[in-house]
């Protein structure tokens, strides 16, 4: 009978405690530390790695059930393994590899005490750092394991390898394939468990010093367990070195053991938890590294575009394009094709900053001024491109919804896009929240040629004066509200085409809102009988409220069939005359405007005031004199019409009315202002534009889905 090597028996683990909280693992600790004496040397484990992962990769048993690597995945651990100097390095570390695999087979193969095995491998790598240690190690058990399996998998098509195999017993041992299943399912869920723990060890070695150091609380806690990690992988490695070790020479003899099983079941199950308590901790030093660098990155940002450059390169690349590889980060919208940032270059940009909510109505009008400043490419207003930031909220999953929605919005845009939002780098999100003030709501950033910020948002003056404002900065709003005073052609002018004309025809023009249908009917029939007393030529156009909802569509429904007035022919026309008010607002905001000392404020706020109330209203105006009122004082001052109308001849029908509108005004009134909400340009005092007084301040939420 064939003499049997005997199989190398480790103590159960079962019977082992806690790793984190026994006083058996802190003596073992101190013991493993004893064996710790780095002497400076250093190597990069990364490429031994590979070679041992693939060794384990190439070594898998092919029973049916188990899973292999493809040939593609290998063919990258080739790639990755043989770097430069990789063979040099391996020069180097071949003799303490084989010192290692020969303390194996001695040791495990004439069973003996486990933890001793263990510590005699620590002896051998004690000059090394822990990462080192625990890849020598595996090394060393790559090479036993590799062997092995060699000859198993070559024994039937190659005669040197049958040879060798008759001398272990291989291939009575594979005979039993079956029975051995189960055997080598465990073995293989310890190496892997053992190689997962491995890796991130070698990570936390790789964590970059930069960002964290050794006394950051996150780093020590990780570092503090990864001496009780590489002890049990390499106890393990010999628990799974005196397995493979059992099977040679033990033929059919070879008895399988349950218990050895479950043994190698419980080391897989210690190394799974010490790993999945790494990872966590790991995870918690790459939140704060990536932390810092966010800080870092946006720290620079700063500093970039608080600098002067020649053109706008450097400022575009770095807020559109998040890594260096993206060489095409912009997206031509209507066709889809990707193109370089070199299309801006020395051009004004605007950059859209907005989320996904975009209204329709934003997006209809944007495109429609896009659209007429490039009819003449020639002229001045047409020298600037338009650039989409999809801003996302990033701690919440990006779901195909959002994809689609994403999408959609990208194909209604003419211009140019950000090709995904998650190209968009944090820093730059931060920065367009803490430096331009993008809360939801979308805003215009200018960029001049030169990359410099020109307006933190032109959308308002956009919506004002449209492409009249290029090159939208700061100094041309400012210039332009100069020039400017309050007429119905800034009011309403680019609201409907007919409205310049009726201005050229020097016709009486009449704006009204309100959504009480019988006040409108009762409005226009009395306004409509004035005008034909007085001999005026008069147009009224109903502009109902800034929110157009389904009753104010009925109430222009009826007006069109009922022929009262004109009617915008779209809502979203309806939002754009009350979306031009509230812009007005804001820009004149920007320049610290005060209601009581603007008299073109005076007359915003008073607009506005208009679309809070419940009730009619309206604007009478021919060239530069305007009457308005509210309610029931515009009925009033039009059933009064012979009162005032002596006043018509020599002051003008607008004139007259106003002086009666002013000599009749009443004390009591309550007005309530509705100011468009934007962070920090609520002033603290408003005034009444009626009466002067301080107006008392509430605050109210608005949602409108209709």
């Amino acid at each position: 009978m064939a003499t049997s090597i005997v199989p190398y028996r480790m103590q159960p683990v079962g019977r082992e405690r806690h790793m984190f909280a026994t006083s058996d693992d802190n003596a073992m600790l101190r013991q493993v530390q004893a064996t710790h004496a780095p002497d400076g040397r250093e190597f990069n484990v990364k490429p031994l790695l590979y070679i041992i992962e693939d060794i384990f990769q190439r070594a898998a048993p092919s029973f049916p059930g188990f899973i292999q690597e493809t040939q593609a995945q290998l063919d990258v651990l080739d790639d990755k393994a043989f770097q430069s100097g990789f063979f040099d390095m391996l020069d180097l570390l071949s003799s303490t590899i084989n010192r290692i695999s020969c303390e194996i087979s001695c040791k495990c193969s004439g069973g003996g005490d486990a933890h001793a095995t263990t510590l005699g491998i620590f002896n051998i790598v004690t000059s090394y750092s822990w990462d080192a240690k625990v890849v020598l190690a595996l090394a060393a058990f790559a090479l036993n394991y590799g062997e092995f399996w060699v000859v198993a998998q070559l024994f039937p098509v190659n005669p040197l390898a049958k040879s060798v195999a008759l001398l272990k017993q291989l291939p009575e041992i594979l005979e039993r394939a079956d029975t051995l299943k189960p055997r080598f399912e465990t073995l293989g869920n310890l190496i892997k468990a053992m190689l997962d723990l491995t890796k991130c060890i070698v990570e936390v070695k790789e964590l970059p010093s930069d960002y964290i150091t050794s006394d950051t609380p996150e780093m020590a806690a990780v570092t503090a367990h990864i001496p009780t990690a590489v002890y049990w992988i390499i106890r393990s490695i010999v628990a799974c070195a005196g397995q493979i070790l059992g099977l040679i020479g033990m033929g059919h003899e070879y008895i399988i053991s349950t218990t050895e099983t479950w043994e190698l079941s419980s080391l897989a199950h210690k190394i799974n938890s010490i790993y999945n308590h790494l990872l966590q901790q790991l995870k918690l030093c790459h939140q704060l590294i990536e932390e810092k660098r966010q800080i870092e990155s946006y720290q620079a940002l700063v500093r970039l575009m608080e600098t002067i450059h020649i053109d706008n390169m450097k400022v575009l690349n770095r807020l559109l394009i998040h890594t260096k590889d993206d060489q095409l980060p912009l997206v031509e919208c209507p066709t889809k094709r990707k193109v370089s940032i070199d299309v801006l270059r020395r051009k004004s940009v605007l950059l859209l900053v907005s989320d996904l909510d975009v209204s329709n109505e934003e997006l209809f009008l944007l495109d429609q001024m896009y659209r007429e400043s490039r009819q003449l490419s020639s002229r001045t207003e047409s020298q600037y491109e338009v650039v989409w930031l999809p801003i996302v909220d990033r701690s919440t999953p990006w779901t195909a919804a959002k994809e689609g929605k994403f999408e959609a919005l990208q194909y209604m845009m003419p211009w140019f896009s950000v090709h995904h939002p998650s190209a968009i780098d944090p820093a730059v999100i931060r920065y367009a929240k803490e430096k331009w003030d993008f809360r939801k709501k979308p805003i215009l950033v200018v960029l001049d040629p030169q990359g410099r910020v020109v307006n933190q948002n032109a959308l308002h003056m956009m919506w004002i004066w449209g492409s009249v404002a290029f090159p939208f900065s700061v100094a041309r709003e400012e210039a332009l509200w100069k020039e400017e005073t309050w007429r119905i052609d800034l009011l309403a002018d680019s609201v409907d085409p007919v409205i310049p004309t009726w201005i050229m025809e020097q016709k009486h023009i009449c704006l009204y809102g309100g959504e009480d249908l019988e006040w409108v009917r009762k409005f226009t029939a009395l306004m409509g009988a004035v005008a034909r007393a007085a001999g005026i030529a008069l147009e009224m156009l109903y502009v109902g409220k800034s929110n157009p909802k389904e009753k104010a569509r009925r109430i222009i429904s009826t007006i069109s069939v009922e022929k009262l007035s004109h009617t915008l022919p779209d809502p979203t026309l309806i939002w754009f005359f009350w979306v031009r008010l509230e812009s007005m607002w804001h820009s004149k905001m920007k320049f610290g405007t005060k209601v009581q000392q603007d008299p073109i404020m005076q007359e915003i706020v008073t607009m506005l005031s208009f679309d809070g109330s419940d009730q009619g209203w309206a604007v009478i105006s021919r060239g530069p004199h305007m009457a308005k009122a509210k309610d029931e004082t515009i009925l009033k001052c039009l059933t009064e019409y012979t009162t005032w109308e002596p006043n018509v001849p020599e002051k003008s029908f607008v004139v007259a009315m106003n002086d009666y509108l002013n000599e009749n005004r009443t004390p009591y009134h309550c007005n309530r202002l509705i100011l468009p909400g934007e962070a920090g340009r609520i002033p603290e005092k408003v005034v009444c534009a009626e009466c002067g007084r301080r107006m008392e301040e509430f605050i109210m939420y608005r949602c409108c889905t209709d």
